[in-house]
């Protein structure tokens, strides 16, 4: 079906504001039209499309599904006319931005890989990343402060009303420095070795658990918990510390030799990592090429073809 051409980009700016807003009186203070004028352009596009788009109440504006559904395409297509226009401002192609929430589990391999992929492909894009706890990533994805939040997530809480979407499972692994008495079969058992596993209270910490109960070891008196992967890395591999890694965190030092898996028979099935958006407001031109790579690597990631 073609698009109608009578559908204007003032139609589009209404329908996004209020479904930002929930409310059309709030939405026409930000657009400095009359809340008449707003109810106007509204009907109009919903007359246009044969669909209502919101439920309208006492206390506000709320979108009905096909609302859900064509907000989907409308905010990305008016955010990517917004960012084309910008670029060709002054005759000068501007940079495009994009701010990615990176848990732990990610930073080391994935993310790399991602932006790597990114800047191949978009020479003009700035990509900046905040790390953290899942909790704080996600409060900051919700107040549109983040486009996108990459890692394991879906135990938070602070998910709920978020759009989460798998991107694989990884596992985690015990690790120890290469001429770890663990590895010389001297009988030393690993309850006697400090410990270094995420923090609590995080998703991660949650598969670290799991596997110490898999194994039926009660967790070592002396701990270090920290998200911080160079501070994990540097203190296993200068003392005789247990790591309990996200695999994705220590392939490549695996790879090389400097730190070893712990062979203990079985490993915890892993985790959902994936990506989280929030589907309140439209994802931006460069937030979709973000999406759309790490799809791209995570399939590799899934079909055993890691970067």
């Amino acid at each position: 079906m073609n698009i109608d051409t009578r559908i204007k980009f003032r139609h589009l700016l209404c329908f996004l504001e209020v479904a930002r807003q929930g409310s059309l009186a709030k939405a026409s203070g930000k657009l400095a039209i009359s809340q008449p004028a707003l109810s106007k352009t509204l009907k109009e596009l919903e007359t246009l499309l044969s669909a209502s788009l919101f439920v309208r109440s006492k206390s506000g504006a709320a979108l009905t599904e096909a609302g859900v559904a064509f907000m989907r395409y409308a905010g990305p297509s008016v955010q990517a006319l917004r960012e084309g226009v910008n670029s060709l401002r002054a005759g000068e192609h501007e940079p495009v931005a994009v701010r990615l929430g990176v848990l732990s589990t990610v930073e080391s391999v994935l993310v790399p890989e991602v932006i790597r992929r990114l800047h191949a492909r978009h020479p003009a894009l700035v990509i900046s990343v905040v790390t953290g706890p899942s909790a704080y990533l996600l409060s900051q994805l919700r107040l549109a402060e983040l486009d996108l939040v990459v890692g394991r997530m879906t135990d938070s809480p602070q998910i709920y009303g978020l759009s989460f979407e798998h991107l694989y499972s990884e596992s985690m692994t015990l690790v120890v420095r290469a001429d770890h008495p663990l590895l010389k079969g001297e009988g030393a058992r690993l309850e006697e070795f400090p410990l270094v596993l995420p923090l609590a209270g995080t998703t991660i910490r949650k598969f670290a658990d799991s596997l110490f109960v898999q194994h039926g070891i009660a967790p070592p008196r002396q701990r270090l918990e920290t998200l911080s992967l160079t501070l994990s890395r540097r203190y296993v591999q200068c003392s005789d510390a247990v790591w309990i890694a996200p695999l994705d965190a220590v392939r490549q030092d695996l790879a090389d030799g400097q730190l070893t898996e712990l062979e203990l028979g079985i490993r915890e099935p892993g985790g959902s990592v994936g990506l989280c958006s929030n589907p309140a407001l439209p994802l931006s031109i460069a937030a979709q090429w973000c999406v759309e790579t790490l799809r791209e690597v995570g399939t590799a990631y899934r079909e055993g073809e890691h970067p």
